[in-house]
Protein backbone atom coordinates (compact mmCIF):
# COMPACT_ATOMS: atom_id res chain seq x y z
CA UNK A 1 0.00 0.00 0.00
CA UNK A 2 1.51 3.38 -1.20
CA UNK A 3 0.92 6.48 1.69
CA UNK A 4 -0.82 9.07 0.62
CA UNK A 5 0.19 11.54 3.20
CA UNK A 6 3.49 13.63 2.15
CA UNK A 7 4.48 10.85 0.22
CA UNK A 8 5.58 12.76 -2.26
CA UNK A 9 9.13 13.01 -1.20
CA UNK A 10 9.08 9.41 -0.09
CA UNK A 11 7.75 7.90 -3.33
CA UNK A 12 10.80 9.68 -4.49
CA UNK A 13 13.31 8.25 -2.27
CA UNK A 14 11.82 4.24 -1.73
CA UNK A 15 10.63 4.24 -5.47
CA UNK A 16 7.32 2.24 -5.12
CA UNK A 17 6.69 2.41 -8.70
CA UNK A 18 6.73 -1.42 -10.16
CA UNK A 19 9.62 -0.70 -11.90
CA UNK A 20 12.30 0.37 -9.78
CA UNK A 21 10.84 -1.86 -7.12
CA UNK A 22 11.70 -4.66 -9.29
CA UNK A 23 15.44 -2.68 -9.70
CA UNK A 24 15.90 -2.52 -5.74
CA UNK A 25 14.94 -5.90 -5.41
CA UNK A 26 17.04 -7.67 -7.40
CA UNK A 27 19.89 -5.31 -6.13
CA UNK A 28 19.15 -6.39 -2.75
CA UNK A 29 19.18 -9.94 -3.89
CA UNK A 30 22.50 -8.98 -5.42
CA UNK A 31 23.48 -7.38 -2.03
CA UNK A 32 22.69 -10.63 -0.31
CA UNK A 33 25.01 -12.70 -2.59
CA UNK A 34 28.40 -10.11 -2.41
CA UNK A 35 27.60 -10.27 1.34
CA UNK A 36 27.84 -14.23 1.54
CA UNK A 37 30.84 -14.34 -0.87
CA UNK A 38 32.99 -12.60 2.05
CA UNK A 39 31.66 -13.18 5.15
CA UNK A 40 30.38 -16.84 6.37
CA UNK A 41 26.31 -16.32 7.48
CA UNK A 42 24.95 -19.11 9.79
CA UNK A 43 22.12 -20.48 7.97
CA UNK A 44 19.75 -20.23 11.71
CA UNK A 45 20.62 -16.18 11.76
CA UNK A 46 19.64 -15.93 7.88
CA UNK A 47 15.88 -17.54 9.00
CA UNK A 48 15.76 -16.37 12.33
CA UNK A 49 15.98 -12.55 10.16
CA UNK A 50 13.44 -14.38 7.27
CA UNK A 51 11.16 -14.68 9.96
CA UNK A 52 11.30 -11.50 11.59
CA UNK A 53 10.85 -9.51 8.38
CA UNK A 54 7.89 -11.86 7.46
CA UNK A 55 6.11 -10.96 10.84
CA UNK A 56 6.98 -7.62 10.19
CA UNK A 57 5.86 -7.36 7.06
CA UNK A 58 2.66 -8.97 8.50
CA UNK A 59 2.04 -6.20 10.88
CA UNK A 60 2.36 -3.06 9.68
CA UNK A 61 1.29 -3.90 6.22
CA UNK A 62 -2.35 -3.76 7.40
CA UNK A 63 -2.12 -0.99 9.46
CA UNK A 64 -2.76 1.57 7.16
CA UNK A 65 -0.98 4.31 5.29
CA UNK A 66 1.11 5.72 7.83
CA UNK A 67 4.83 6.84 5.97
CA UNK A 68 6.53 4.98 8.99
CA UNK A 69 4.38 1.78 8.66
CA UNK A 70 5.41 1.82 4.52
CA UNK A 71 8.99 2.42 5.40
CA UNK A 72 9.09 -0.17 7.60
CA UNK A 73 7.06 -2.74 5.15
CA UNK A 74 9.08 -1.95 2.31
CA UNK A 75 12.62 -2.04 4.26
CA UNK A 76 11.00 -5.70 5.54
CA UNK A 77 10.83 -6.78 2.04
CA UNK A 78 14.02 -6.20 0.55
CA UNK A 79 16.06 -7.57 3.22
CA UNK A 80 14.28 -10.57 2.50
CA UNK A 81 15.45 -10.58 -1.00
CA UNK A 82 19.22 -10.25 0.59
CA UNK A 83 18.80 -12.94 2.71
CA UNK A 84 17.65 -15.17 -0.49
CA UNK A 85 20.86 -13.79 -1.93
CA UNK A 86 22.97 -14.74 1.06
CA UNK A 87 20.90 -18.52 1.10
CA UNK A 88 21.92 -18.77 -2.24
CA UNK A 89 25.12 -18.21 -2.20
CA UNK A 90 25.28 -20.51 1.15
CA UNK A 91 23.61 -23.50 -0.90
CA UNK A 92 26.22 -23.68 -3.71
CA UNK A 93 29.48 -22.58 -1.07
CA UNK A 94 28.33 -25.60 1.59
CA UNK A 95 28.39 -28.21 -1.51
CA UNK A 96 30.51 -31.08 -0.57
CA UNK A 97 32.35 -32.14 -3.64
CA UNK A 98 34.13 -35.69 -3.73
CA UNK A 99 37.20 -34.66 -5.81
CA UNK A 100 38.07 -32.16 -2.98
CA UNK A 101 37.82 -34.73 -0.33
CA UNK A 102 39.95 -36.78 -2.80
CA UNK A 103 42.67 -34.02 -3.28
CA UNK A 104 42.69 -33.09 0.28
CA UNK A 105 43.30 -36.83 1.35
CA UNK A 106 45.59 -36.88 -1.33
CA UNK A 107 48.04 -33.98 0.00
CA UNK A 108 47.83 -36.28 3.69
CA UNK A 109 47.85 -39.59 3.15
CA UNK A 110 50.90 -40.65 1.02
CA UNK A 111 52.78 -43.97 0.97
CA UNK A 112 55.52 -43.86 3.27
CA UNK A 113 57.58 -46.53 1.43
CA UNK A 114 56.68 -45.09 -2.30
CA UNK A 115 55.68 -41.48 -1.31
CA UNK A 116 53.51 -41.62 -4.12
CA UNK A 117 50.07 -39.79 -3.50
CA UNK A 118 46.67 -41.18 -4.27
CA UNK A 119 45.55 -41.61 -8.06
CA UNK A 120 42.40 -42.23 -9.34
CA UNK A 121 40.56 -42.93 -12.48
CA UNK A 122 37.53 -40.54 -14.42
CA UNK A 123 35.28 -41.32 -16.35
CA UNK A 124 33.82 -38.29 -18.74
CA UNK A 125 34.27 -35.99 -21.58
CA UNK A 126 36.28 -33.01 -22.48
CA UNK A 127 33.45 -30.32 -21.34
CA UNK A 128 35.32 -27.12 -22.51
CA UNK A 129 37.52 -25.88 -25.63
CA UNK A 130 41.36 -27.42 -25.10
CA UNK A 131 43.99 -24.48 -25.48
CA UNK A 132 47.49 -25.05 -26.09
CA UNK A 133 50.06 -23.11 -24.57
CA UNK A 134 53.84 -23.77 -25.86
CA UNK A 135 54.10 -27.49 -24.67
CA UNK A 136 50.81 -28.12 -22.75
CA UNK A 137 47.22 -28.32 -23.31
CA UNK A 138 44.84 -27.78 -20.57
CA UNK A 139 40.95 -28.66 -21.29
CA UNK A 140 38.16 -28.98 -18.69
CA UNK A 141 36.90 -32.27 -18.13
CA UNK A 142 33.55 -33.33 -16.99
CA UNK A 143 34.03 -35.97 -14.44
CA UNK A 144 30.83 -38.07 -14.17
CA UNK A 145 32.13 -41.30 -12.20
CA UNK A 146 35.42 -41.85 -10.42
CA UNK A 147 36.96 -45.22 -8.86
CA UNK A 148 38.30 -44.07 -6.89
CA UNK A 149 38.11 -45.26 -2.66
CA UNK A 150 37.82 -49.03 -4.66
CA UNK A 151 34.47 -48.45 -5.56
CA UNK A 152 32.73 -46.75 -8.45
CA UNK A 153 30.94 -43.71 -7.58
CA UNK A 154 29.11 -41.12 -9.64
CA UNK A 155 30.17 -37.32 -8.87
CA UNK A 156 29.71 -34.84 -11.59
CA UNK A 157 32.28 -32.69 -11.17
CA UNK A 158 34.46 -29.97 -13.36
CA UNK A 159 38.82 -30.82 -12.80
CA UNK A 160 40.92 -28.57 -15.21
CA UNK A 161 43.45 -31.19 -16.88
CA UNK A 162 46.85 -29.99 -18.09
CA UNK A 163 48.24 -32.43 -21.18
CA UNK A 164 51.04 -32.61 -23.43
CA UNK A 165 50.16 -31.16 -26.51
CA UNK A 166 49.48 -33.92 -28.33
CA UNK A 167 47.35 -35.90 -29.46
CA UNK A 168 44.67 -33.16 -29.56
CA UNK A 169 41.69 -33.31 -27.97
CA UNK A 170 38.16 -31.88 -28.72
CA UNK A 171 35.06 -30.90 -27.45
CA UNK A 172 32.73 -33.81 -26.36
CA UNK A 173 36.04 -36.55 -26.40
CA UNK A 174 34.82 -39.48 -24.17
CA UNK A 175 37.94 -40.04 -22.09
CA UNK A 176 39.10 -41.83 -18.85
CA UNK A 177 41.69 -40.09 -17.27
CA UNK A 178 44.34 -41.01 -14.52
CA UNK A 179 46.26 -39.35 -12.12
CA UNK A 180 46.62 -37.55 -9.18
CA UNK A 181 44.11 -34.86 -8.13
CA UNK A 182 44.91 -31.57 -6.72
CA UNK A 183 43.52 -28.96 -5.02
CA UNK A 184 44.48 -25.39 -7.24
CA UNK A 185 47.76 -23.84 -5.59
CA UNK A 186 47.58 -19.59 -5.01
CA UNK A 187 50.94 -17.34 -5.89
CA UNK A 188 51.36 -14.43 -4.02
CA UNK A 189 49.75 -12.00 -6.70
CA UNK A 190 47.56 -14.60 -8.53
CA UNK A 191 44.26 -16.17 -6.12
CA UNK A 192 44.30 -19.50 -8.59
CA UNK A 193 41.82 -20.94 -6.86
CA UNK A 194 39.27 -18.32 -6.61
CA UNK A 195 40.11 -17.85 -10.43
CA UNK A 196 38.62 -21.37 -11.12
CA UNK A 197 35.99 -21.67 -8.36
CA UNK A 198 34.16 -19.26 -10.80
CA UNK A 199 33.86 -21.47 -13.48
CA UNK A 200 32.62 -24.44 -10.62
CA UNK A 201 36.03 -26.39 -10.88
CA UNK A 202 38.09 -26.87 -7.52
CA UNK A 203 40.50 -29.56 -8.52
CA UNK A 204 43.15 -30.09 -11.55
CA UNK A 205 44.94 -32.65 -12.36
CA UNK A 206 49.15 -32.42 -14.22
CA UNK A 207 49.75 -34.39 -17.10
CA UNK A 208 47.68 -37.93 -16.12
CA UNK A 209 47.26 -40.66 -18.34
CA UNK A 210 44.84 -40.10 -20.52
CA UNK A 211 42.70 -43.00 -22.97
CA UNK A 212 39.53 -43.45 -24.67
CA UNK A 213 36.85 -43.66 -22.38
CA UNK A 214 33.99 -45.98 -22.66
CA UNK A 215 31.04 -44.20 -20.47
CA UNK A 216 27.80 -44.30 -21.37
CA UNK A 217 26.11 -40.82 -22.01
CA UNK A 218 22.63 -39.66 -21.57
CA UNK A 219 20.59 -38.96 -24.49
CA UNK A 220 20.59 -34.66 -23.59
CA UNK A 221 24.12 -35.28 -23.12
CA UNK A 222 24.50 -36.61 -26.46
CA UNK A 223 21.96 -33.95 -28.42
CA UNK A 224 24.26 -31.19 -26.40
CA UNK A 225 27.35 -32.35 -27.14
CA UNK A 226 26.85 -32.91 -30.93
CA UNK A 227 25.49 -29.49 -31.42
CA UNK A 228 28.31 -27.82 -29.79
CA UNK A 229 30.81 -29.42 -31.29
CA UNK A 230 29.02 -28.48 -34.02
CA UNK A 231 29.35 -24.73 -33.63
CA UNK A 232 33.38 -25.11 -32.34
CA UNK A 233 33.97 -26.44 -35.38
CA UNK A 234 32.86 -23.67 -37.49
CA UNK A 235 34.49 -21.58 -35.17
CA UNK A 236 37.96 -23.28 -35.95
CA UNK A 237 37.00 -23.06 -39.32
CA UNK A 238 36.18 -19.46 -39.20
CA UNK A 239 38.99 -18.74 -37.60
CA UNK A 240 41.15 -20.81 -39.54
CA UNK A 241 40.08 -18.47 -42.74
CA UNK A 242 40.61 -15.32 -41.04
CA UNK A 243 44.22 -16.75 -40.05
CA UNK A 244 44.56 -17.98 -44.25
CA UNK A 245 43.62 -14.49 -45.58
CA UNK A 246 44.98 -11.99 -42.81
CA UNK A 247 48.43 -11.90 -42.12
CA UNK A 248 49.82 -12.02 -38.44
CA UNK A 249 49.27 -10.76 -35.82
CA UNK A 250 47.02 -8.84 -37.33
CA UNK A 251 44.39 -12.24 -37.69
CA UNK A 252 45.30 -12.97 -34.10
CA UNK A 253 43.55 -9.52 -33.33
CA UNK A 254 40.42 -9.92 -35.79
CA UNK A 255 39.98 -13.51 -34.25
CA UNK A 256 40.30 -11.32 -30.83
CA UNK A 257 37.75 -8.73 -31.34
CA UNK A 258 35.06 -11.34 -33.01
CA UNK A 259 35.43 -14.29 -31.23
CA UNK A 260 37.49 -13.07 -28.23
CA UNK A 261 40.09 -15.73 -28.78
CA UNK A 262 43.49 -14.37 -27.28
CA UNK A 263 45.93 -17.74 -27.40
CA UNK A 264 47.76 -16.44 -30.40
CA UNK A 265 48.25 -13.12 -29.66
CA UNK A 266 51.66 -12.53 -29.05
CA UNK A 267 52.53 -11.43 -25.75
CA UNK A 268 54.17 -7.88 -27.47
CA UNK A 269 51.36 -7.24 -28.61
CA UNK A 270 49.18 -7.93 -24.85
CA UNK A 271 51.55 -5.53 -23.30
CA UNK A 272 50.81 -2.90 -25.20
CA UNK A 273 46.96 -3.49 -25.04
CA UNK A 274 47.78 -3.77 -21.36
CA UNK A 275 49.60 -0.78 -21.17
CA UNK A 276 47.30 1.53 -23.15
CA UNK A 277 44.21 0.38 -21.01
CA UNK A 278 42.62 -1.13 -24.40
CA UNK A 279 42.45 -5.10 -23.57
CA UNK A 280 38.64 -4.88 -23.23
CA UNK A 281 38.70 -4.66 -27.24
CA UNK A 282 39.83 -8.20 -27.06
CA UNK A 283 37.05 -9.14 -24.77
CA UNK A 284 33.93 -9.43 -26.33
CA UNK A 285 31.33 -7.01 -24.60
CA UNK A 286 28.01 -5.10 -25.13
CA UNK A 287 29.96 -2.97 -27.59
CA UNK A 288 31.03 -5.72 -29.70
CA UNK A 289 27.33 -7.31 -28.99
CA UNK A 290 25.78 -4.37 -30.38
CA UNK A 291 27.78 -4.17 -33.63
CA UNK A 292 27.53 -7.97 -34.35
CA UNK A 293 23.20 -7.43 -33.50
CA UNK A 294 23.16 -4.72 -36.12
CA UNK A 295 25.17 -6.94 -38.67
CA UNK A 296 22.60 -9.91 -38.46
CA UNK A 297 19.24 -7.54 -38.09
CA UNK A 298 20.76 -5.82 -41.63
CA UNK A 299 21.34 -9.21 -43.43
CA UNK A 300 18.31 -10.89 -42.15
CA UNK A 301 16.22 -7.66 -42.96
CA UNK A 302 16.97 -8.48 -46.89
CA UNK A 303 15.13 -11.63 -46.80
CA UNK A 304 12.51 -11.55 -44.09
CA UNK A 305 9.77 -9.19 -42.61
CA UNK A 306 10.71 -7.50 -38.89
CA UNK A 307 9.17 -9.99 -36.66
CA UNK A 308 11.15 -13.11 -38.20
CA UNK A 309 14.05 -11.35 -38.54
CA UNK A 310 14.54 -10.66 -34.86
CA UNK A 311 14.22 -14.13 -34.01
CA UNK A 312 16.43 -15.24 -36.68
CA UNK A 313 18.98 -12.06 -34.47
CA UNK A 314 17.95 -13.52 -31.33
CA UNK A 315 19.46 -17.07 -32.59
CA UNK A 316 22.41 -15.20 -34.11
CA UNK A 317 23.11 -13.32 -30.96
CA UNK A 318 22.96 -16.86 -28.82
CA UNK A 319 25.22 -18.95 -31.34
CA UNK A 320 27.79 -16.16 -30.81
CA UNK A 321 27.81 -16.28 -27.38
CA UNK A 322 28.36 -19.67 -27.78
CA UNK A 323 30.93 -19.39 -30.29
CA UNK A 324 33.02 -16.87 -28.06
CA UNK A 325 33.02 -19.59 -24.95
CA UNK A 326 29.81 -18.04 -23.02
CA UNK A 327 32.18 -15.71 -21.06
CA UNK A 328 30.79 -13.72 -18.19
CA UNK A 329 30.35 -10.33 -20.22
CA UNK A 330 29.39 -11.92 -23.51
CA UNK A 331 26.22 -13.65 -21.62
CA UNK A 332 25.37 -10.15 -19.86
CA UNK A 333 25.49 -7.93 -23.15
CA UNK A 334 24.13 -11.06 -24.84
CA UNK A 335 21.42 -10.53 -22.64
CA UNK A 336 20.74 -7.09 -22.77
CA UNK A 337 20.57 -7.14 -26.47
CA UNK A 338 18.39 -9.45 -26.35
CA UNK A 339 16.30 -7.44 -24.15
CA UNK A 340 16.83 -4.25 -26.44
CA UNK A 341 16.18 -6.08 -29.21
CA UNK A 342 12.66 -7.19 -27.53
CA UNK A 343 11.77 -4.09 -26.67
CA UNK A 344 11.73 -2.45 -29.88
CA UNK A 345 9.66 -5.32 -31.17
CA UNK A 346 7.26 -4.49 -28.54
CA UNK A 347 7.25 -0.98 -29.49
CA UNK A 348 8.16 -0.19 -25.79
CA UNK A 349 12.05 2.05 -24.63
CA UNK A 350 14.21 -0.25 -23.25
CA UNK A 351 14.94 0.24 -18.83
CA UNK A 352 19.13 0.16 -19.24
CA UNK A 353 19.47 0.16 -15.58
CA UNK A 354 16.48 -2.70 -15.12
CA UNK A 355 18.09 -4.62 -18.17
CA UNK A 356 21.44 -4.57 -16.47
CA UNK A 357 20.13 -5.49 -12.85
CA UNK A 358 17.69 -8.55 -14.07
CA UNK A 359 20.79 -9.65 -16.49
CA UNK A 360 23.08 -9.14 -13.29
CA UNK A 361 20.54 -10.75 -10.96
CA UNK A 362 20.42 -13.90 -12.83
CA UNK A 363 23.91 -14.45 -13.64
CA UNK A 364 24.61 -14.57 -9.89
CA UNK A 365 21.44 -16.66 -9.23
CA UNK A 366 22.78 -19.41 -11.90
CA UNK A 367 26.68 -18.75 -10.62
CA UNK A 368 27.23 -17.24 -7.37
CA UNK A 369 30.51 -16.94 -7.73
CA UNK A 370 31.32 -14.86 -10.35
CA UNK A 371 29.85 -11.87 -8.25
CA UNK A 372 33.38 -11.93 -6.26
CA UNK A 373 35.74 -13.73 -8.29
CA UNK A 374 35.54 -12.98 -12.48
CA UNK A 375 37.23 -10.14 -13.05
CA UNK A 376 35.40 -9.73 -16.47
CA UNK A 377 32.29 -9.54 -15.16
CA UNK A 378 33.13 -7.18 -12.48
CA UNK A 379 34.69 -4.83 -14.94
CA UNK A 380 32.04 -5.30 -17.30
CA UNK A 381 29.47 -4.27 -15.56
CA UNK A 382 31.32 -1.71 -13.86
CA UNK A 383 31.91 -0.32 -17.75
CA UNK A 384 27.90 -0.31 -18.06
CA UNK A 385 27.45 1.48 -14.92
CA UNK A 386 29.69 4.02 -16.07
CA UNK A 387 27.80 4.56 -19.42
CA UNK A 388 24.24 4.50 -18.04
CA UNK A 389 25.25 6.79 -14.74
CA UNK A 390 27.97 8.89 -15.23
CA UNK A 391 27.51 9.81 -19.18
CA UNK A 392 24.42 11.66 -18.81
CA UNK A 393 25.88 13.65 -16.27
CA UNK A 394 29.35 15.09 -17.92
CA UNK A 395 28.08 14.93 -21.48
CA UNK A 396 26.71 18.45 -20.83
CA UNK A 397 30.89 19.52 -19.95
CA UNK A 398 31.88 18.77 -23.05
CA UNK A 399 28.78 19.78 -25.44
CA UNK A 400 31.81 22.00 -27.18
CA UNK A 401 33.99 19.28 -28.27
CA UNK A 402 33.25 18.46 -32.48
CA UNK A 403 30.82 16.54 -33.46
CA UNK A 404 32.33 14.98 -36.44
CA UNK A 405 32.82 10.83 -36.77
CA UNK A 406 30.82 10.73 -33.45
CA UNK A 407 33.83 12.09 -31.94
CA UNK A 408 31.71 13.65 -28.77
CA UNK A 409 29.87 10.55 -28.32
CA UNK A 410 32.95 8.52 -28.39
CA UNK A 411 35.14 10.73 -25.82
CA UNK A 412 32.19 10.97 -23.79
CA UNK A 413 31.35 7.26 -23.31
CA UNK A 414 34.92 6.44 -23.04
CA UNK A 415 35.67 8.89 -20.24
CA UNK A 416 32.70 7.37 -18.02
CA UNK A 417 33.58 3.64 -18.89
CA UNK A 418 37.20 4.24 -18.17
CA UNK A 419 36.13 6.58 -15.14
CA UNK A 420 34.21 3.82 -13.18
CA UNK A 421 36.16 0.61 -14.00
CA UNK A 422 39.35 2.59 -12.85
CA UNK A 423 39.84 1.59 -9.13
CA UNK A 424 38.91 -2.16 -10.42
CA UNK A 425 41.54 -1.87 -13.08
CA UNK A 426 44.68 -0.26 -10.47
CA UNK A 427 43.69 -3.14 -8.09
CA UNK A 428 43.59 -6.31 -10.35
CA UNK A 429 47.08 -5.03 -12.93
CA UNK A 430 48.62 -2.88 -10.67
CA UNK A 431 49.46 0.11 -12.86
CA UNK A 432 47.21 3.06 -14.23
CA UNK A 433 47.28 4.02 -17.76
CA UNK A 434 48.23 7.71 -18.45
CA UNK A 435 47.55 7.05 -22.05
CA UNK A 436 44.41 5.26 -21.98
CA UNK A 437 41.59 8.08 -23.10
CA UNK A 438 43.41 9.01 -26.24
CA UNK A 439 43.84 5.50 -27.35
CA UNK A 440 40.64 4.78 -26.61
CA UNK A 441 39.09 7.55 -28.80
CA UNK A 442 41.11 6.79 -31.50
CA UNK A 443 40.89 3.31 -31.68
CA UNK A 444 37.14 2.33 -30.70
CA UNK A 445 35.26 4.22 -33.83
CA UNK A 446 37.34 1.97 -35.70
CA UNK A 447 36.41 -1.29 -34.00
CA UNK A 448 32.99 -1.61 -35.87
CA UNK A 449 34.69 -1.82 -39.84
CA UNK A 450 37.52 -3.88 -38.26
CA UNK A 451 34.72 -6.39 -37.35
CA UNK A 452 32.65 -6.11 -40.05
CA UNK A 453 35.73 -6.60 -42.60
CA UNK A 454 36.86 -9.38 -40.47
CA UNK A 455 33.80 -11.35 -40.80
CA UNK A 456 33.15 -10.50 -44.27
CA UNK A 457 36.93 -11.92 -44.79
CA UNK A 458 36.09 -15.03 -42.61
CA UNK A 459 32.92 -15.87 -44.75
CA UNK A 460 34.95 -14.88 -47.88
CA UNK A 461 37.55 -17.42 -46.75
CA UNK A 462 35.58 -20.44 -46.39
CA UNK A 463 33.78 -19.36 -49.66
CA UNK A 464 36.94 -19.02 -51.83
CA UNK A 465 40.24 -18.58 -50.57
CA UNK A 466 41.64 -16.22 -53.42
CA UNK A 467 38.35 -14.46 -52.08
CA UNK A 468 39.15 -14.16 -48.63
CA UNK A 469 43.13 -12.58 -49.50
CA UNK A 470 40.72 -9.75 -51.18
CA UNK A 471 38.63 -8.93 -49.02
CA UNK A 472 41.27 -9.50 -45.97
CA UNK A 473 43.63 -7.02 -47.64
CA UNK A 474 40.82 -3.91 -46.50
CA UNK A 475 40.69 -5.69 -42.90
CA UNK A 476 44.13 -5.97 -42.68
CA UNK A 477 44.80 -1.99 -43.66
CA UNK A 478 41.89 -1.24 -40.66
CA UNK A 479 43.42 -3.27 -38.39
CA UNK A 480 47.17 -2.37 -38.90
CA UNK A 481 46.08 1.17 -38.24
CA UNK A 482 44.51 0.18 -34.86
CA UNK A 483 47.82 -1.68 -33.46
CA UNK A 484 49.87 0.80 -34.96
CA UNK A 485 47.97 3.31 -32.91
CA UNK A 486 47.65 1.34 -29.67
CA UNK A 487 51.72 0.47 -30.22
CA UNK A 488 52.50 4.36 -30.49
CA UNK A 489 50.79 5.21 -27.66
CA UNK A 490 52.41 2.10 -25.43
CA UNK A 491 56.33 3.30 -26.69
CA UNK A 492 56.79 6.02 -24.16
CA UNK A 493 57.93 4.98 -20.81
CA UNK A 494 55.49 6.78 -18.73
CA UNK A 495 52.50 5.37 -20.92
CA UNK A 496 51.77 3.31 -17.53
CA UNK A 497 52.86 3.71 -14.16
CA UNK A 498 52.99 1.22 -11.47
CA UNK A 499 50.18 1.85 -8.56
CA UNK A 500 49.23 -0.80 -5.70
CA UNK A 501 45.26 -0.85 -4.16
CA UNK A 502 43.97 -3.07 -1.61
CA UNK A 503 40.26 -4.06 -0.95
CA UNK A 504 40.34 -0.94 1.33
CA UNK A 505 40.95 1.51 -1.12
CA UNK A 506 38.70 0.09 -3.42
CA UNK A 507 35.83 0.33 -1.42
CA UNK A 508 37.08 4.12 -0.43
CA UNK A 509 37.65 5.12 -4.21
CA UNK A 510 34.18 3.82 -4.95
CA UNK A 511 32.67 5.78 -1.94
CA UNK A 512 34.05 8.83 -3.44
CA UNK A 513 32.94 8.29 -6.87
CA UNK A 514 29.45 7.68 -6.03
CA UNK A 515 29.83 10.75 -3.86
CA UNK A 516 31.41 12.55 -6.56
CA UNK A 517 28.63 11.38 -8.85
CA UNK A 518 25.55 12.38 -6.11
CA UNK A 519 26.98 16.04 -5.95
CA UNK A 520 27.35 16.57 -9.43
CA UNK A 521 23.35 15.45 -9.97
CA UNK A 522 22.25 17.75 -7.31
CA UNK A 523 24.33 20.29 -8.52
CA UNK A 524 22.94 19.88 -12.84
CA UNK A 525 19.61 19.53 -10.98
CA UNK A 526 19.81 23.25 -9.37
CA UNK A 527 20.90 24.73 -12.40
CA UNK A 528 18.04 23.30 -14.63
CA UNK A 529 15.81 24.45 -12.27
CA UNK A 530 17.25 27.91 -12.06
CA UNK A 531 17.07 27.77 -15.76
CA UNK A 532 12.91 27.23 -15.53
Amino acid sequence: MIPEEKSGGLRKVLMPDKSRIFFYSLLAFAGGIFAGSFFDIPKTIVLAAALICVLLIAVFFRKGSRLVNFKITFASFLVIFFLLGVARYNAVHSKQLTLTKIAEASAQLIDPAQKHPIQVALYGYVSGEPVTKGDKQQFVFFAKETDALSRRIEINERVLITARPYPKYEYGQNLKVFGEIKLPQNSEDFDYQSYLAKDDIFTVSYYPEVSPGNLNLGPYEKIKIGFFRGIFRVKNAFEASISRSVHEPNAAFINGILLGSRAEIPTDVKNDFSRTSTTHILAISGYNITIIAMIISWFFLFFFRRPIAFWFSVAGIAIFAILTGAQASVVRAAIMGVLVLLAQREGRLSDPRNALIFTGALMVFLSPRILRYDVGFQLSFAATIGLIYVAPLIKRYFEKLPSFFSFRETFVMTLSAQFFVLPLLIYYFKNLSLVSLPANIIVLPIIPFAMLLGALTGVAGLILPFLGRLVGYFAWLVSAFELGVIKLFAKPSWAAVSVQFNWYAVILAYAAIIGFLIWLSRRSKKKENVGH
